[in-house]
């Protein structure tokens, strides 16, 4: 299915939820007002998500004289892109990752920590970017925050409809208020749940897709595949295993890699599709050009 219909989809069913669960809190009033509460949460999050997000990880904004080299690369792959030059942060984290973030290509900005810088090879660091950048250009980051928006939105109404129940707000007869006392305490425990597993398929999914996107930026799926397992080895390392990166979970699924959690069932609740189908899928790609020649400006 097209990542593009699988996350309207995705979309969809979050705010299907919420509509749920808010029916289960006060009936067809709480429904509408779900709604409208969406609505309201989702305008703060197109307008205040990217500033939230680069407080959140301590970035911090760096002028082409403090990284000149970074400024180039980002400025050469931009114009291959076919887009404006995002704003460049810092983060100050010997832990390697990435993220971007912003509304719209117009408003995008790239983040990176000092690790990254400091770990992959230049062509390698050029495939982070270019993965970057294709999430601005998908006008993902603003996907992600209203997912992030509409998940919350239902955990905030779920516990006010525990606090209902546990004050009788739902009664056994009432069948517009969702169901009953049962109907009313499965959409509590039930609802979050499922919000949050539908948040991680989203992210999941437009992985995937910023993976491709960059490869094309770039000319070459190689760098990034390259890159990838250096970012994956190092979080499983000695040294990543001493210094794990701190970051606030509302802002985990915007980085390129994050291994949260392991396998099994822990593994539904991975903010990213396994590192080694990402490279698996990257490799399996036919390298357009030779990307010195494609970038050589960077």
């Amino acid at each position: 299915m097209n990542n593009t219909i699988k996350t309207t989809l995705l979309l969809g069913s979050l705010t299907g939820l919420l509509m749920l669960i808010g029916s289960a809190l006060g009936g067809t009033g709480g429904m509408i007002f779900a709604f409208f509460f969406a609505i309201m949460m989702n305008m703060g999050a197109w307008w205040f998500s990217d500033s939230i997000a680069l407080r959140f990880s301590g970035a911090r904004e760096v002028s082409p004289a403090e990284a000149p080299e970074l400024h180039r690369m980002v400025e050469s792959l931009s114009t291959q892109a076919q887009m404006p030059k995002p704003r460049v942060y810092m983060i100050d984290s010997p832990a390697p990752n990435a993220f971007a973030t912003g509304r719209s290509p117009e408003k995008g900005a790239v983040a990176v920590t000092t690790g990254i810088t400091q770990l992959l090879s230049r062509d390698e660091l050029g495939g982070v970017i270019a993965h970057e950048l294709a999430h601005i250009k998908h006008r993902d980051t603003l996907i992600s925050s209203i997912a992030a928006t509409i998940g919350g939105a239902i955990s905030m109404l779920a516990d006010m409809a525990l606090w209902a129940t546990m004050f009788g707000g739902f009664s056994s007869d009432d069948d517009d208020n969702g169901g009953g006392l049962i109907g009313g305490i499965v959409m509590i425990i039930v609802a979050p749940i499922a919000a949050l597993l539908i948040q991680l398929a989203i992210s999941r999914s437009r992985e995937f897709s910023a993976d491709e996107g960059g490869a094309r930026i770039l000319g070459n799926p190689l760098p990034l595949a390259n890159a990838l397992e250096k970012l994956e080895a190092w979080s499983h390392s000695q040294m990543g295993q001493m210094n794990p990166m701190r970051v606030n979970p509302a802002t985990a699924p915007l980085y390129i890699v994050n291994p949260v959690l392991g396998s099994g069932l822990a593994g539904l609740f991975r903010t990213h599709p396994p590192t080694e189908e990402r490279v698996a899928r990257l490799r399996a790609m036919n390298p357009v050009t030779d990307w010195r020649q494609a970038q050589a400006g960077i």
